[in-house]
């Protein structure tokens, strides 16, 4: 018997709702692309009111893309972030629909709720000095972090809006920080 999601998930094709299909019991809102259009966002509007939003798009430039013009034209979507290497396939191609069931579990777990307005906990300059920007091993570090706070694995500028969006907790900052450092050593 599969579990059956109260929110609307959106997703940007056929292959990822049939995808999650095989793992929940959900309806799925289809950007077709990143040229998300007005009728599209309607939708998602209205879903949100009535049931509540999950944007849950690919792990990429174009997925990023996506996800934020929802997010600027209909805030208060909850967000599930999907691992790169979660979501590729044996030739390297990336999607939430190449995903395991484990890991599409595993992300709409780890949903986050953002908001418009708050004092971020986790500041530019904690990230700075966590030498997640601009280092040599900045890239990497930011990518492991990403997955340690489940919020997907962001670059700079990225990484920077999501603590922020999704309300990063001082202490789950600090305590995925001391993983990495951990691992690292």
């Amino acid at each position: 018997m599969q579990k059956r999601l109260k929110e609307v998930i959106v997703v940007e094709g056929r292959d990822d709702t049939t995808r999650l299909q095989e793992v929940f019991n959900v309806d799925t809102i289809e950007t077709n692309g990143s040229a998300v259009n007005e009728q599209t966002l309607q939708r998602i509007e209205k879903a949100l009111e009535r049931r509540g939003v999950i944007v849950f798009t690919d792990p990429d430039f174009p997925g990023d893309r996506i996800r934020a013009r929802i997010n600027e034209r209909v805030p208060g979507c909850k967000q599930a972030y999907l691992p790169r290497a979660d979501a590729k396939d044996k030739r390297g191609k990336i999607g939430v629909e190449h995903a395991s069931p484990q890991a599409i579990e595993r992300a709409l777990a780890a949903v986050y709720e953002t908001e418009e307005v708050h004092v971020a906990e986790v500041t530019r300059d904690m990230i700075l000095a966590a030498d997640l920007i601009g280092g040599p091993s900045a890239s990497s570090r930011r990518r492991r972090l990403g997955q340690l706070l489940a919020i997907g694995e962001p670059n700079a500028k990225q990484l920077v809006k999501r603590v922020a969006s999704i309300r990063i907790t001082k202490e789950e900052w600090d305590a995925a920080l001391r993983q990495l450092e951990e691992e690292q050593d």
